[in-house]
């Protein structure tokens, strides 16, 4: 079941990137502007809904591919203080990404027919910059940054794997917390896409491992 989970999760972040990067640019638009972003979620909101539950499907599933893999990695510790702290990050993780995405299926739709109208603009403009600036920095910051990267620090520090494979998963944890920078001010640029990129390699070597394992 591990192996499964870890191959769903490696591969399903695809769906959201190719239908919200064409929707709305994706995840490059994330810093953009009330005036580039509403108008594209009015004009695109069926692919931006399909994209984002998508996106809130990969983000629920991270708990069960965080427990199963525990369990399949750290069999003789899976229940050591240190491992149930690193599910105990995971369960936030999941909890705060899918706070984050909430925002895309409900307001947001609004935001952008309220924009489209041309009334209030300046309103809606704070609304947006507002509630993109709190729900972002849970999802994004919080859940993929800095739970994320903590679920992967503890697993890296019970599990039952190869060195190497230790050393990536640290590393993997490190990417990911690379974005926590915009919390001292400073832009992350292309330092989420670097994390992403980082964990979804690390999900497909990861199932790979345990299917080595297994057939060992």
């Amino acid at each position: 079941m591990a192996a499964l989970l870890l191959l769903v999760e490696g591969v399903l972040l695809f769906l959201p990137v190719v239908v919200l990067g064409a929707a709305v640019d994706w995840p490059a638009s994330l810093g953009e502007p009330a005036a580039t972003v509403l108008p594209q979620v009015a004009a695109n909101e069926t692919a931006l809904r399909l994209g984002y539950v998508a996106y809130l499907a990969y983000s629920a599933l991270f708990l069960p591919v965080a427990l199963w893999t525990t369990a399949a990695l750290a069999r003789g510790r899976s229940d050591s203080r240190v491992a149930r702290l690193g599910l105990a990050f995971a369960a936030l993780s999941a909890l705060a990404r899918c706070v984050g995405i909430v925002r895309w299926l409900t307001t947001m739709p609004d935001l952008a027919r309220a924009w489209q109208s041309g009334a209030h603009r300046e309103a809606v403009q704070v609304q947006y910059d507002a509630l993109n600036s709190f729900a972002g920095g849970v999802g994004e910051l919080l859940g993929v940054s800095l739970f994320a990267a903590g679920w992967l620090l503890c697993l890296a520090r019970v599990a039952e794997i190869p060195l190497w494979l230790k050393g990536f998963t640290v590393l993997t944890a490190a990417a990911l917390a690379l974005p926590l920078v915009e919390l001292l001010g400073v832009d992350a640029g292309a330092l989420i896409s670097v994390g992403s990129g980082a964990v979804q390699v690390w999900f497909l070597v990861a199932a790979a491992h345990v299917i080595r394992k297994r057939a060992d």
